[in-house]
């Protein structure tokens, strides 16, 4: 089932231009409705039902259906996602409930150096790739000829025959 959006909890991320399911939805599915500063799947039919959505909204406003290997008919899911991870709670039809914790990250927010250890820019008009720094010499040819004789010659005319 495809993602839904609750227009009682959906705030339209405060009226900016681009909400934040409209940012992460990776088919470019979900939309803003300009008349009610509400967002909304265009295509619910397209949806690939990859949770983007539903873990990035500041609001809680949308849900989708849990996958039935862990939440059968009748269950519910609902990420709260923080800085450092999602809180999962699992909700079965039989009122069951319970809640994972998975980290999102391995390393402190913006403490990545992207660049850290890269070489500096090269010369696009040499022909060294990224990570090389020098071109290597090509091998030497073997400097000598090769005679087929005259039973080899046979022996490889025999072996096509065959």
């Amino acid at each position: 089932m495809p993602t839904f959006v609750d227009p009682a909890k959906c705030d339209g991320c405060k009226g900016g231009e681009k909400t934040a399911c409209m940012y992460i939805c990776p088919n470019d599915l979900m939309i803003l409705d300009p008349v009610e500063m509400r967002a909304y799947n265009q295509e619910p039919s397209a949806c690939w039902e990859c949770y983007s959505c539903v873990k990035i909204c500041p609001q809680g406003a949308i849900t989708a259906r849990p996958y039935a290997d862990f939440a059968p008919m009748g269950g519910t899911s609902i990420p709260l996602r923080s800085a450092e991870d999602i809180m999962w709670t699992v909700q079965f039809r039989s009122g069951e409930v319970k809640r994972f914790k998975f980290p999102i990250r391995t390393t402190p927010e913006g403490s990545i150096d992207p660049y850290a250890g890269k070489p500096e820019p090269g010369n696009l008009d040499d022909e060294l790739l990224f990570t090389e720094t020098a071109l290597k010499k090509p091998q030497t040819a073997l400097g000598k000829k090769f005679e087929v004789a005259e039973a080899d010659l046979k022996q490889v005319f025999k072996s096509a025959v065959a």
